[in-house]
Order: structure tokens, then C-alpha cells, then sequence
């Protein structure tokens, strides 16, 4: 599904990733895993151009989704961040009734531009909700805040948000870090479950998470070039059953058990 080649990532003159070649595959869990300040966040993003946002922020070498050049001259990255959704790290509900924090997508950002009637919004809500594993617990306070819900909560209403314009892809950056044991079993039950449906790449700390829930797994690691200047690296990516048993790299192995980073 995506295909990186050669990718760099610049933010003004200091280069935060370098050379970083790989395959994402189609209805699998991909997992990005490695210490802070190692890349994986800055891959992500590439994803769906949400570096585009970041001042100073430039990519180079090959990011092609589905055959696709995504940087190229004609790509609209409205569009691809339609198609590619993003749940970040800390829960993010906008200021708004469950309802409508789902309906903003489908409402301004229809798949060609269509609108939806109101019995077809209101189906929309209730279908990522269902998908999201969190309809039975709000569907009798649509009306109430987004923010009155749980962390846990919130983190599935902003996944809701995400899967509701209907997107190929859904990426993660640490969906996880800001919730408690029980709430992080139910993201990782969902994400098992989203897979049907669709392309997850997640970017986590947590090797029993990665381990756990993803298909594949790529570990990056930092390095120090000649100038002293740190920057990301991908060491190797494989199935996750033989990065965690039986990885390639030594670098991979130490950090897995623990022995770095």
C-alpha cells in the first residue's frame, strides 16, 4: 500500500531522518517502534503529509501510496489526509457534542465532495461509533460533550472521528501513552478489530503493544553523523514474530530486552 524509498526528512538544515526504505501492506498493523528521537513520529507523518503543516519541514526520496507519488505536483493533501487519518497521541475531542465531533468530517470532507442527508449523518455517527467500539456507551448522550468522557473514551471518540469520512488508512501515534491499563486493552482490542477494515501503522513505546497487536514491526534507532547532528535511522523491518524473537540486528535484540534505549 505504501512504498518509502530513500525518504529523508528535513526540518529547516538538520536532517531528522534519513534513508529510510520500506513496504506498508494492506489491512495489516504495522508497528514503528524505537527510542525518543529516533524517526518514528517524523515517518508517520509522512504518511499523510502532516509534516506539511511544520515550518521548515522538507521530504525527500520516495513516498508512494498505492502506486502514488504523495508529494507529487498534482496531489491534493486535503484529500489525503481524507483518505489517510491521524489519532494522536493525547486525546484530542474537539469542543463539541459526541455527535458532531463525529459529523464534522463526513459534513465537510465527503468522499467527492457529496453531502449527507441528515438520516444518512446520522447513520455515519452511529457506524464509527459502532466501529469504535463505544456506541453502546454514548448512544443516549449524543448531545453531551465530547470532553465530559473518559481518557479512554475520548481516545475512541477521536478514532471514531477518524474512521468516520472513511479513510483507507488510520495512523497512531502513541494512541495509547496517556491512558490507564484497562482503557489501553480496549484500543488494542480495537485496533485488532480495525484491521478488517483497515490499514493501521501505530508509532509506540510499548514492546509488549507492538508485539501484541501488530502484523509487522520496524525498529528505528538515533544516530550522530559526522557533524555531531543526531537523526533517525530505520535498523530493520520484518514480521513482528521474528523482530521480537529473532531479530537480524544486535542493535534490535538490545533493545528489545531492554539492554538500550
Amino acid at each position: 500500500m505504501f512504498d518509502l524509498g530513500g525518504l529523508d526528512v528535513a526540518y529547516g538544515s538538520h536532517r531528522a531522518v534519513r534513508d529510510v526504505s520500506m513496504a506498508i501492506h494492506e489491512r495489516e498493523v504495522t508497528a514503528l517502534i524505537g527510542p525518543s528521537g529516533c524517526g518514528k513520529s517524523t515517518v508517520l507523518r509522512c504518511l499523510n503529509r502532516t509534516n506539511d503543516l511544520v515550518v521548515g519541514a522538507r521530504v525527500t526520496g520516495k513516498v508512494s501510496y498505492r502506486g502514488h507519488d504523495l508529494y507529487g505536483p498534482e496531489v491534493d493533501p486535503i484529500e489525503v489526509r481524507r483518505r489517510i487519518g491521524m489519532v494522536f497521541q493525547r486525546p484530542n475531542p474537539f469542543p463539541k457534542s459526541i455527535y458532531d465531533n463525529i459529523a464534522y468530517g463526513p459534513r465537510v470532507n465527503a468522499a467527492g465532495g457529496a453531502k449527507l442527508s441528515k438520516s444518512e449523518l446520522d447513520d455515519r455517527v452511529e457506524e464509527a461509533l459502532k466501529s469504535a467500539a463505544l456506541w453502546d456507551e454514548v448512544k443516549g448522550k449524543l448531545k453531551s460533550s465530547g470532553l465530559a468522557l473518559s481518557g479512554g473514551q475520548q481516545q475512541r471518540l477521536c478514532i471514531a472521528r477518524a474512521i468516520a469520512v472513511r479513510p483507507d488508512v488510520v495512523l497512531m501515534d502513541e494512541p495509547c501513552s496517556a491512558l490507564d491499563p484497562v482503557a489501553t486493552g480496549k484500543i488494542e482490542d480495537l485496533m485488532t478489530q480495525l484491521r478488517d477494515e483497515f490499514t493501521i501503522v501505530i508509532v509506540t513505546h510499548n514492546m509488549q503493544q507492538a508485539a501484541r497487536v501488530s502484523d509487522r514491526t520496524a525498529f528505528f534507532t538515533a544516530e550522530v553523523d559526522e557533524a555531531g547532528e543526531r537523526y533517525g535511522h530505520l535498523v530493520e523491518y520484518d514480521g513482528t514474530e521474528k523482530i521480537f524473537n529473532r531479530p537480524a540486528d544486535q542493535r534490535t535484540e538490545d533493545y528489545i530486552s531492554g539492554r538500550f534505549g
